[in-house]
């Protein structure tokens, strides 16, 4: 029997026929997840490089987060910002401390957290900043993924805001990497700058050594916030609770997500000072499910886990030496392995086709990972993962790159 014959082919069907094709998914349908691996419908193994994109960095289920999720939910799940519930105040507490922050506005998804940093700049600008009414400008990279709402469309350069029109005004995109074209960029009206500390969706691309600390000395001297999305990058990730931390710059607004689920729901949050978070009063702005108390005793329960077990300092440990390995590949159609802890791509000259074909080709060999940015492997796997995991992913990674 063909794997078009087996349960996978049924399970895409059904998706092929009754879902908006806003996705492009392996065709792999995932069943149940442990740790670093998943099983399929069909009952193969894979090993799991990619997390959901990073959420799921404390690997699939995780028990001590699921036990939490479930002990929860079996309480009290919602109760909307209408009423107080008697995990948020804690939870509060615990984000704020945790990320050296005073004031957390507390969201579901990374997009949503993105929109919420935006009309916070825009209201401090217009409040505190004093900008003319409606002359706010946000200041965005080249290259950059924050998400696909409207508004944040509105200030990408990719092709996705095609046909999407009419683009939401006040933003400004300079190179990435680049703080003289900041710099030149910034007007009295600048009430942000929006920036990926490694830029994830756009192919793993690094800035320079020093880029992030000179940002923060030219949002200094401008009264420009520094806004810095870590819903991929943070909590982890990259070898450092934050990957602004490798250059020990502290932003006036750190968007998390992601991660902050603990791969079991949907959290997200903006940290900021008072003075920032100040600018709002009832009414601005809000979320159903924000602050929920699902959502707050989850996120709780995977930010001690990540202290703990110190998930950050096993992240750089361990992707320092798997992309050194990675670089030791003798393959014609690798162009540059790049990264950070575990974030790392794989980048793979023109004439090889693109990466998709090649993550279709470790799917098979039993390895999940996607392509980004055309040319670019992304290799991202759960921060809990083994050496003996990733030695098995190298022996992979090297034969499909180099058959």
């Amino acid at each position: 029997m063909t794997q078009l014959e087996t349960h996978t082919a049924r399970h895409i069907d059904l998706v092929e026929a009754h879902s908006a094709r806003n996705y492009a998914p392996l065709p792999v349908v995932v069943a149940k997840g442990e740790g670093c691996w998943v099983t399929d419908v069909d009952g193969n193994r894979y090993l799991d490089m990619l997390s959901a994109y990073s959420a799921l960095n404390f690997g699939h289920c995780h028990p001590e987060i699921v036990d939490t999720f479930a002990r929860q939910a079996e309480t009290l799940t919602l109760t909307s910002r209408a009423f107080h519930n008697d995990q948020f105040g804690p939870y509060c507490e615990f984000i704020t401390d945790y990320c050296g922050m005073e004031m957390v506005l507390p969201m579901n998804t990374g997009a949503e957290g993105v929109e919420t940093a935006i009309k916070t700049a825009r209201k401090w600008g217009y409040t505190v900043k004093g900008v003319p009414h409606d002359k706010a400008e946000i200041i965005c990279c080249t290259n950059n993924f924050h998400g696909r709402t409207v508004t944040v469309i509105s200030f990408s350069d990719d092709e996705c805001n095609e046909h999407f029109g009419p683009m939401t005004p006040g933003f400004k995109l300079v190179e990435y990497g680049s703080a003289e074209a900041l710099e030149q960029a910034i007007t009295p009206n600048t009430v942000a700058f929006l920036f990926e500390p490694i830029q994830g969706e756009g192919g793993i691309v690094l800035p320079p050594d020093g880029y992030l600390a000179r940002c923060r000395e030219i949002c200094t001297k401008h009264n420009v916030l520094m806004i810095a999305d870590e819903i991929q990058t943070g909590l982890g990730r990259t070898g450092k609770l934050f990957a602004c931390d490798h250059e020990g710059v502290k932003p006036d607004m750190l968007i998390l997500g992601k991660a902050l689920g603990g791969g079991v729901y949907p959290v997200s949050a903006v940290l900021s000072s008072r003075e920032v978070m100040g600018v709002f009063q009832p009414g601005d702005h809000g979320s159903t499910f924000g602050g929920n108390p699902l959502a707050c005793a989850v996120a709780v329960k995977a930010l001690t886990i990540l202290k703990r077990d110190d998930l950050p300092g096993r992240a750089e440990r361990l992707g320092k030496s798997f992309m050194e390995r990675l670089m030791t590949i003798d393959s014609p159609i690798i162009r540059e392995v790049r990264g950070r802890g575990l974030l790392i791509g794989i980048e793979l000259v023109p004439e090889a086709g693109g990466a998709k074909k090649y993550c279709k080709k470790l799917a098979d060999e039993g390895m999940l990972c996607k392509e980004t940015s055309d040319n670019v492997i992304r290799i991202a796997p759960p921060l809990i993962i083994e050496q003996k995991d990733l030695d098995w992913a190298f022996e992979r990674i090297e034969k499909v790159l180099t058959e």
